[in-house]
């Protein structure tokens, strides 16, 4: 059992303490030890990807407690993806933060960000789905304190939005949680997974409505239409370092979708197998096309941006709802993709609001001399909307590929998706940088580090597209042992691997 599982939650929980504790009012020695306990987290992450890639899954024990009686972390691919995937993304962003000066304009900006680090990395290597909700709330409340960072009515108010809307989602998630522990006895994944297929008959539909319950709560995590409101008003008033970072909270409920279908209630399960392709594969398509179309009407760069990333989930749950290994690593390679692009996005938001007197589209001259900003809007585009040579093209030929059975239904919707997106980014563009009228006002001069922290972003876009191959063959094999949960059960020691 390596200790390691546990640092990831551990290590941004001392340094917000810490910060908190001892550093309050110190901002140059918050940003050194963030900066130390992010880059502290990426190590960790690489390390904790190699295991889990050459030695197959392992739980953590807090206590020594076994499982399913006390608190269990499980590495595996999937979850050291993710672990990555966010340690990956918090540097760029916590970059840009002290670049841009936005971590100076409220109180407590750097323990929140740790503390948000937390919970989504914990949400991420939890093995029991008390735990999950456990860490699903951890990372509300610290989103809520970055999400009003710096104030505003327009800002507060979308942040009790978030919050009341998210609160819903919480209290239907302890609902779907109190059914499935009266059904089973249990919360820990892979004892439900070892339990449920020899449920007696008479408990199938108290087992049908916690699993739809469970799946609703993933989907407004996930701004799955119609459980999308909350996310436009929010990720648009929301700081554009902010934004950024939420740009992987979505993918939370991507993950829990996949890691519950896959382990917790898999296609070949009686009672809840046909709940999943019901009802995911026409809400994905609805959010593809609500995002797609939004984007064309969006009255300022960060609420096009909000509309990409509705865009980017629809995309991701699309893959999701064939429920095939193939479909599934799509899925992930797309999820890593829009992770990074979004986070783009909303970072060349945030540089081009600077330089314009105006945030709205139509509301003030274009930019000028746009430069590397100009640059980095333009491959965020070609990013979001899927057009080569970056990592969004190979990802939606692999969505496309998974779907070929279904091709006249799936392929227009996410073709169609794409051109009107690129229409969309194509207008914001040629309002932002080609507008003609008066003169635009001189140039705010660039923040070198938060140019460099955008343009680390789209060298790691670059890097996605570039190692596409190999990255497609290790998601391949993660996605195949999601369809054979049996070492993810034998960690847990519920079972014995072949």
């Amino acid at each position: 059992m390596s200790h390691w599982i546990i640092a990831p939650v551990v290590l941004p929980a001392v340094a917000a303490a810490l910060m908190v504790l001892a550093l309050r009012g110190t901002l140059a020695l918050q940003r050194v030890l963030g900066l130390a306990a992010i880059l502290g987290l990426n190590a960790i992450a690489l390390a904790l990807l190699h295991t889990a890639t050459t030695q197959g899954p392992e739980a953590y024990f807090l206590g020594d407690w076994p499982a399913p009686f006390g608190i269990v972390l499980v590495l595996d691919r999937l979850s050291a993806l993710m672990v990555a995937l966010l340690a990956a993304l918090a540097l760029p962003v916590a970059l840009y933060a002290i670049g841009s000066g936005w971590d100076a304009k409220g109180a407590h900006f750097h323990p929140l960000f740790q503390f948000l680090l937390m919970g989504i990395g914990g949400a991420f290597l939890t093995g029991d789905a008390f735990n999950l909700f456990v860490f699903f709330e951890v990372l509300l409340i610290a989103s809520y304190g970055l999400m009003i960072h710096g104030g505003g009515e327009a800002r507060t108010r979308a942040g009790l939005h978030y919050v009341a809307f998210n609160l819903l989602g919480s209290a239907l998630f302890l609902f779907a949680l109190g059914l499935l522990y009266a059904t089973t006895g249990t919360l820990n994944m892979a004892d439900l997974a070892v339990k449920l297929p020899d449920l007696p008959e008479g408990d199938a539909a108290l087992l049908r409505t916690a699993a739809v319950m469970l799946f609703l709560v993933f989907a407004i995590k996930g701004a799955l239409v119609p459980l999308h409101f909350w996310l436009p008003s929010t990720y648009a008033n929301a700081p554009g370092v902010t934004a950024a970072l939420f740009a992987i909270m979505t993918k939370v409920g991507a993950y829990a979708t996949l890691r519950f279908a896959s382990l917790v209630f898999p296609p070949d399960l009686p009672a809840t197998g046909l709940i999943l392709p019901t009802f995911l594969l026409p809400a994905a398509l609805l959010t593809l096309g609500l995002g797609a179309i939004g984007t064309l009407g969006a009255a300022t760069l960060p609420r096009l941006a909000a509309f990409a990333g509705i865009a980017s989930m629809g995309t991701v749950f699309l893959a999701l709802a064939q429920m095939s290994p193939i479909a599934n690593a799509a899925a992930l390679f797309y999820l890593v993709h829009s992770t990074l692009a979004t986070a783009l996005i909303f970072l060349v938001a945030d540089l081009l609001s600077r330089r314009r007197a105006h945030l709205s589209l139509d509301a003030a001259a274009s930019v000028a001399q746009p430069g590397p900003t100009g640059a980095l809007y333009f491959a965020a585009a070609v990013a979001l909307a899927g057009l080569p040579p970056l990592s969004g093209f190979p990802g939606k030929l692999m969505i496309l590929d998974a779907w070929r059975d279904q091709a006249a239904v799936i392929w227009p919707a996410v073709l169609v998706s794409s051109f009107l997106m690129l229409l969309g980014l194509s207008r914001a563009g040629s309002l932002l940088f080609w507008k003609p009228g008066p003169a635009p006002a001189p140039a705010a001069p660039h923040e070198p580090l938060a140019l460099a922290a955008a343009f680390a972003l789209l060298a790691a876009l670059a890097a996605l597209t570039v190692f596409a191959g190999p990255v497609t063959g290790w998601l391949m094999t993660t996605a195949d042992a999601l369809s054979d949960p049996t070492a993810y059960i034998a960690a847990n020691r519920l079972g014995a691997a072949p």
